[in-house]
């Protein structure tokens, strides 16, 4: 033994102290954006079956889940908007008194500190389910991107803080940017899904936000999961267009993805820890397969160890409470 030569790497492992001194990655509850389903009507708090511990919400039931929030010390919501109205053109998500303007005067009323930012789409306000415009069963992107602009300045309006455009047609950036600025916000951020793949990873969302397409897929508008340099050149268009943030969705099955993006763009990078993947954590924990807090922790620190600066986390109360601890 005393002629092997090797290095003495548990040295900076021996005690819980040490490995806290020389630990490279940390998480902070200011990482987190904490997502919000909230729905028109009154007295509403509909658990989602398929996701423990989240529900859709009413503006006179958003109180308390606010309190906690700031409690917790989160710091931004993303909120999504679930309405009792839905047509061809999903037109209740550019409505002024639509229910993400109006739930967004209501936090920005009342917890003026919190970071709004509001998810721009048009899914979960069309008939069909489609994130566009349809003619003959075809998603048209230009005329899609009209709608688009008319909801990001809506939201604008209402007093968001941020802007963030999940519905991935082409352009969708430029012409978001272009709305905001003609219409007086040219300071509002835009936080670009950038990089989004057809995933079956939002089944529970789709459950969540009633935003299951009726027919068809999104395959022809967001991204194939098998394909790595795809992400480059959607996150670049993004890049080009004015985005200020770039998502990264889904993430545990996309953290090289995530890496990549953080490697290539001088940007702040987020990482959308989606239904699917709290979903399966949640069954495993209650089924007593697992240590939820272990398994979550250790999670969300790879999606930060992975390049991430902010994480869309539906664990961030549960995260926030295990960290302070």
């Amino acid at each position: 033994m005393k002629e092997l030569q090797f290095k003495r790497h548990r040295r900076l492992r021996s005690s819980a102290n040490m490995r806290a001194l020389v630990r490279e990655t940390h998480l902070h509850v200011e990482d987190f954006i904490y997502p919000i389903f909230v729905a028109e009507g009154e007295n509403i708090k509909n658990p989602i079956a398929s996701m423990p511990g989240i529900y859709q919400l009413s503006l006179d039931q958003l109180k308390v889940e606010m309190d906690e929030v700031v409690e917790l010390g989160i710091k931004s919501v993303l909120l999504f908007g679930i309405p009792l109205h839905k047509d061809a053109e999903g037109s209740c998500a550019f409505h002024n008194h639509g229910i993400v303007q109006e739930a967004t005067r209501f936090i920005k009323k009342n917890y003026p500190e919190i970071i709004i930012i509001a998810d721009t789409c048009l899914c979960e306000y069309t008939d069909h389910g489609h994130c566009g415009v349809i003619e003959d069963g075809e998603i048209l992107n230009d005329p899609s991107l009209d709608l688009l602009a008319k909801t990001a300045v809506s939201q604008a309006e209402a007093g968001a803080d941020i802007i963030a455009p999940s519905n991935m047609m082409d352009g969708f950036v430029a012409a978001i940017r272009k709305g905001l600025d003609e219409s007086g916000f040219a300071d509002i951020p835009i936080m670009s899904y950038a990089v989004k793949y057809s995933s079956a990873f939002y089944g529970p969302f789709r459950d969540a936000a009633g935003s299951a397409p009726q027919f068809g897929d999104r395959k022809t508008y967001q991204m194939d999961p098998a394909n790595r340099l795809e992400a480059f050149r959607e996150a670049q268009s993004d890049v080009d267009e004015g985005a200020d943030f770039l998502i990264v969705k889904p993430t545990l099955s996309y953290l090289d993805i995530v890496r990549d993006v953080k490697n290539e763009f001088n940007l702040p990078v987020v990482a959308y820890n989606v239904s699917g993947e709290y979903s399966m954590v949640k069954a495993a924990a209650q089924n007593g397969w697992i240590d939820e807090k272990s398994i979550v922790l250790e999670m969300l620190t790879s999606m930060k160890r992975a390049g991430s600066d902010l994480i869309i986390t539906y664990f961030a109360k549960d995260a926030a409470k295990w960290i302070a601890e």
